[in-house]
């Protein structure tokens, strides 16, 4: 019988995985794209060389491995896209927490997120049977239950990143929700209230209405551009202040007044917030004052008389 180690099994996976890349993943065997197909016929148009053109950066610290794979890690992002099941809702959630990245790019780092918990799955496993403790089920479910734990793991991290976002965005608007309306008040229109506010101030809400001025000076009407921000937008303050700036555009109603009156609604909001979270502090408090702090007053209050008593006295 044959003893197959396994770092021939490992040089058997390695000389495969390179026979096959240089094989079927050849130009040669490569379908020609559409862009491919049409480049020789806009040659004139394109008289820069090759030779000095800028290689694409590494997205990844390996380097010369990373060159050479990315022909098969686009055809898998470009089934990745294709098999997700809701591009748009993730499209929409990073747009929320301001990264500027499609969804096949987030899929993507999601199954990153998966590999480094399998690798770390895996490393711990193997640590474990060179100590003589290796059990095949549990090692099996630790390391596919990590590589499904860091898919998932890089998921919420995108919803905190979304929450904390908001909340930075609902943190700035009644300052600069009266900041537009004492532009308002000046004779600025909403376009030029807009543009004095973006250079007057800093923060995610500025950047969102930053967005919107770049694209109305694009040619973009102002109304479409703020009816874009709200479908992508699920804070209801924010919802009603583009909804009034988009109801006094079109229909030349005062807006100074609406704006401060969302403000100071605005503000009510997060007083109201601030004293439901106190409430549940307040509540939370109880519990080492129950548990800690009161057994620990019993305690010293009933021992000095059990001492005396077992002393006699």
């Amino acid at each position: 019988m044959i003893d197959i180690t396994p770092a021939a099994v490992a040089c058997g996976i390695v000389l495969g995985t390179g026979l096959w890349l240089v094989i079927f993943r050849s130009l040669l065997m490569r379908a020609t794209t559409l862009t491919e197909r049409i480049e020789p016929q806009l040659k004139s148009q394109n008289l820069e060389s090759r030779l000095l053109r800028l290689g694409e950066a590494n997205l990844t610290p390996f380097g010369p491995l990373e060159r050479i794979l990315r022909p098969v890690i686009r055809d898998g992002m470009a089934a990745l896209g294709r098999l997700n099941p809701s591009p748009g809702a993730t499209a929409r959630r990073l747009a929320q927490a301001g990264i500027t990245k499609t969804s096949i790019d987030f899929r993507a780092e999601q199954l990153l997120w998966a590999a480094a918990g399998f690798v770390a799955a895996l490393g711990v496993t193997a640590l474990g049977a060179a100590a003589g403790r290796f059990n095949p089920l549990l090692a099996a479910v630790a390391v596919l239950g990590s590589a499904v734990g860091g898919f998932m793991l890089r998921d919420y991290w995108l919803g905190v990143q979304v929450k904390r976002r908001e909340s930075r965005m609902m943190a700035e608007f009644p300052s600069l929700a009266e900041l537009m309306a004492l532009a308002v008040s000046a004779g600025e229109s909403a376009t030029g209230a807009l543009d004095r506010v973006c250079r007057s101030a800093k923060g995610e809400l500025t950047k969102e209405f930053a967005d919107i001025l770049a694209e109305t000076r694009a040619g973009k009407p102002l109304v479409q551009a703020l009816q874009e921000f709200s479908a992508r937008t699920d804070m209801a303050p924010l919802v009603r202040f583009v909804d009034g700036i988009i109801v006094a555009v079109q229909r030349g109603t005062p807006l100074a007044d609406v704006l401060r009156a969302q403000a100071q609604d605005v503000r009510d909001i997060a007083k109201r917030d601030l004293m439901e979270a106190a409430g549940k502090k307040e509540i939370a408090m109880m519990v080492p004052l129950v548990f800690g702090v009161l057994p620990l007053t019993v305690v010293f209050a009933v021992f000095p008389g059990l001492a005396a008593i077992n002393l006699g006295f």
